[in-house]
This record gives structure tokens, sequence and C-alpha cells, in this order.
């Protein structure tokens, strides 16, 4: 599945005319919002579409194809987890520690219609909740950190999708100490420094299959 922006913050073309309009609203409130409190970097937010929502939307095609839950953690400002709602119609949970971020989501999806999304404003450490099929990730942690949440959060057949930048194989490197664990690298088609990870069967290191 490919995507492309035209100039001038236009939508992406690949997707339905009504998921283009929703995440146009979205981006027009992101910037709105982003003139009161800091969602995103001002210089990435003049590029927005290529650094935020494409990036976030190159993951559909990696999602699984059966219309599965997902729970995306430390949503920021919505990437990559509200985008793929938009884009899915999928259950999302979103969490968000910072509570003017999680404020902004919950505008958000309210404003664009999205029944399918919970935000969570905690931290995922103090949530009780049941596995998730699929679980996202973007610039939150170390991968050994997000493998830890990964292992307590999945399903057993579960994965999670992990965009890196370019020290992925070092922190793939640094997690194979503690964990076993598929992992599939796809390159990022928004910068070319960069990997996304799909993981799953993942299980501490010198445990049984």
């Amino acid at each position: 599945m490919a995507f492309h922006v035209k100039p001038h913050g236009a939508t992406p073309s690949d997707v339905p005319r009504e998921t283009a309009e929703k995440l146009r609203a979205f981006v027009d409130l992101l910037l709105r919002w982003n003139r009161r409190i800091n969602l995103v970097s001002a210089r990435s937010a003049e590029d927005v579409w290529r650094r935020h929502v494409l990036d976030s939307l190159q993951l559909l095609p990696l999602l699984p194809s059966a219309p599965l839950p997902f729970l995306d953690l430390g949503s920021g400002a919505g990437f990559p987890g509200l985008v793929l709602a938009v884009a899915t119609g999928r259950e999302a949970g979103l969490f968000e520690a910072d509570k003017r971020k999680a404020a902004f989501l919950a505008d958000a999806s309210a404003r664009l219609g999205l029944p399918n999304v919970r935000v969570h404003a905690q931290r995922v450490e103090d949530a009780s909740l049941p596995k998730t099929p699929v679980l996202t990730a973007r610039a939150l942690a170390p991968l050994p950190v997000l493998l830890r949440y990964a292992h307590d959060l999945l399903t057993p057949d579960g994965s999670a999708l992990f965009p890196k930048g370019r020290t992925a194989e070092e922190e793939l490197t640094e997690a194979s100490r503690d964990w076993m664990m598929r992992v599939e690298r796809f390159p990022s088609r928004t910068d070319p420094s960069s990997t996304i990870l799909r993981i799953s069967e993942i299980r501490p290191a010198g445990s049984e299959a």
C-alpha cells in the first residue's frame, strides 16, 4: 500500500475520502492545539503530513488483516494510534500519561466522531487491562522496555509494531540479552534511516518455547 502527499498540507491520496477528510480535520485541530501546548515541535508541525500522518499510516499494511483491537502506548499527539483508529475503525486504547496531551486526544476523538477510541490518561504500568492482540508504540522507549510491556500486554499470538530510528539494530542486540522473539523488519517509507519492527512470540531468554 502506497501513500502520497501533495504540497500545502493536502491529505494522503490513497485513503478513502471520508478517512482523508477526518485526517485533515484531525491535523487542523492538532495545529490549533499546538499553539497552546507542545504536541509536536514547530519544525515537525511544518511537515506534519509526512513526519507524522504518513509515518503512522505506513503501519496499516502491517496490521493483522482481521479487524482486531489494538493498544497504543505513549500516544502523544495521536501518532500512530489515533491515525490508525481513524483509518481502520478498529477499537483502540490510547495511553498517554501527560494530562494535557490526553485531553487533546479525548477532544480529537469526540470531534472526529470516533466511538471506537478510548483514551487512558495514565501510565500503562498503572492500568489493569485484558491482553491485546496488537500493540503499537512510536518514540516511547528503548526496545528492551517496550518488550517488557509487550510481553505483559500481548495475547500469545499477538504482535507489536515499533517504528525505530537508526539505533534499531543496536536496540535489538541489547534486547536479545533478555528476550527471545520473532522479528520482522520493514523499511520506513518516510525516513530512509528508520525501520519498522514487527515483533511476536516474545518470551524471556532461556524460557521454554
